[in-house]
């Protein structure tokens, strides 16, 4: 059997664990200075500016579709990437292919998503373009992991 030794994780992981940690530091001051819920929204619309394009343009209509599809999820930033949480628990989010040089992007929901459907269930959606099928898809899936 041939042995593999553990080299560690990625440069693009340890990039993803230090973002958790400024956005957890950041979003501590955004509750301090402006209240409970702070101004979680103008960051993940921040970082979505900061994409290269074709994440930017995903993002930003991944976002409205979340928006109009669930308003009781709240935005935040989950390893610097946008996504939405319910009672402070990531729901869903929306990870760039950028992030880990990926050849797609990837709506993917977390735990307290309500997608169970017996024994098996896919927990992530590759997104290689949003086509009125694959939004309508989105909306029913975030409603659905909301409730």
């Amino acid at each position: 059997m041939k042995e593999t030794s553990f080299e560690g994780f990625s440069a693009e992981e340890r990039a993803a664990m230090k973002e958790h940690a400024q956005d957890l530091k950041a979003a501590a001051a955004r509750r301090r200075s402006r209240g409970a819920k702070g101004d979680e929204e103008g960051a993940l619309l921040a970082k979505i500016a900061e994409m290269v394009e074709p994440d930017r343009t995903m993002a930003e209509r991944v976002h409205a579709i979340i928006r109009a599809s669930a308003p009781s999820l709240s935005p935040t930033l989950w390893y610097g990437m946008p996504a939405y949480a319910k009672n402070g628990k990531t729901v869903c989010f929306f990870q760039p292919a950028q992030k880990f040089k990926a050849r797609y992007s990837t709506l993917g929901f977390n735990d307290p998503a309500n997608l169970d459907d017996g024994a098996m269930w896919p927990t992530a959606f590759a997104l290689t373009e949003l086509t009125p099928d694959a939004e309508a898809m989105i909306g029913e899936l975030v409603k659905r992991a909301a409730s």
